[in-house]
């Protein structure tokens, strides 16, 4: 048998076993559904990620799942992040495998280096190679993510009274997404290594990013502001910045203990779960394909972080866990394109015969979210 068709037996085994159907409570009208367990579903899940989408001769994942070999640098950082994701539930070699080959792969892919002209790029790979580094304590990625950090740094300028920049070469776009995950950045750099140069800068950029670009009347995280204008462009509202925006508020409560930051969280992903949904089923809306694919991917993840948060209360973590389960859900049980192991934009449609690699991602993230929650106790397979 070819290791094709090897891989493909082992995946489907996988899928079957995270699909057995299980009684349904009699409170829900009696029948049966699906009863997932998502530690099998993420193995399937992830397993055919890497395998669809990683070159491992180039090392980079493919920009699709039928080997179109644009090389994207953002999304790069996102799909190591389901590597090490699956790496640290499972310990299984098989994703080990290629979270060390990525760094030579990616650098040599983006001009042989990791900085990139745009600050939210950098930000991004930098946070994936810190948690690399965490998951196999290979100091060649504290080093780079720490020299991307660096680099990061020359973004902030006075324009728009501060803030660090979308692009090197447009100063005056100040954008949600150069700085939520900035201040993330500088947060765990700090809280590691002790740097309090890097707990100020933490405090500052979301300081800043809380002035300018979050309504705390409702939770909205506005995209950007144009220092030419002063205009802030309100009518882009993704669910990736109220992610980043809510995961550098959580970061801040756990170095300052200060509970407006926990409150200031709980406002992002409320206004999340209340409005970036489609009003009839109450899913995360579709944000469509090429970047914006991976929006919902990245909100998860940090809303998986606020819920194992120990200082939630037990309401608000029901709530906000209800809503995950929800999503993972939809997106296994009718999303999912169970001979491909393929997701699509909008969690509860099938894709056609192809997906992006940010859509691909978001959904991957997800459900290595759920089985996280479930292997933490809080949701039942």
């Amino acid at each position: 048998m070819s290791k094709r068709l090897i891989v493909l037996a082992i995946i489907s085994l996988f899928v079957f076993q995270a699909c057995e159907k299980d009684e349904v409570d009699p409170g829900n009208g009696g029948g049966e559904e699906t009863a997932i367990s998502w530690a099998a579903a993420a193995d399937s899940s992830s397993s055919s990620f890497i395998y669809s989408y990683w070159n491992p001769a180039a090392a980079y994942f493919h920009y699709n799942n039928l080997n179109n070999t644009d090389f994207h640098y953002w999304p790069q950082a996102h799909a190591l992040d389901v590597a090490i994701d699956a790496y640290e539930r499972t310990g299984d070699n098989f994703y080990l495998t290629t979270i060390n080959d990525w760094y030579e792969g990616v650098k040599a892919k983006n001009g042989n280096t990791f900085l990139n002209v745009f600050y939210d790029d950098m930000e991004w790979n930098a946070l994936a190679m810190l948690r690399a580094y965490n998951a196999t304590n290979q100091e060649r990625y504290k080093t780079a993510a720490i020299s991307v950090w660096e680099d990061i740094q020359t973004g902030w300028n006075d324009n728009a009274g501060g803030g660090i920049s979308w692009k090197k070469d447009q100063p005056y776009s100040k954008n949600a997404c150069s700085n939520g995950p900035a201040s993330i950045l500088a947060a765990r750099l700090y809280q590691q290594f002790g740097n309090e140069e890097d707990k100020e800068w933490a405090l500052k950029i979301y300081d800043w990013e809380k002035e300018y670009l979050f309504n705390p009347a409702n939770g909205a995280v506005y995209d950007n502001i144009d220092s030419r204008t002063g205009d802030i462009q309100k009518a882009w509202i993704f669910t990736y910045n109220q992610g980043t925006f809510l995961g550098s508020a959580l970061e801040l409560y756990n170095i300052t203990g200060e509970k407006s930051y926990l409150n200031d969280a709980q406002k992002a992903a409320d206004y999340t779960l209340n409005t970036l949904v489609n009003g009839s089923d109450r899913l995360l809306k579709d944000e469509g394909a090429g970047d914006g694919g991976l929006f919902k991917g990245i909100f998860v993840r940090y809303f998986t972080q606020l819920i194992l948060h120990p200082d939630l209360s037990d309401g608000t973590r029901n709530r906000y866990l209800q809503f995950l389960k929800y999503n993972a859900e939809k997106l296994w049980q009718e999303g999912t394109d169970k001979n491909k192991l393929l997701y699509g934009t909008y969690w509860k449609n099938k894709p056609g015969s192809t997906s992006d690699l940010t859509t691909q991602t978001s959904g991957a993230m997800l459900i290595e979210a759920a089985a996280l929650l479930e292997a933490e106790g809080l949701i039942n397979p």
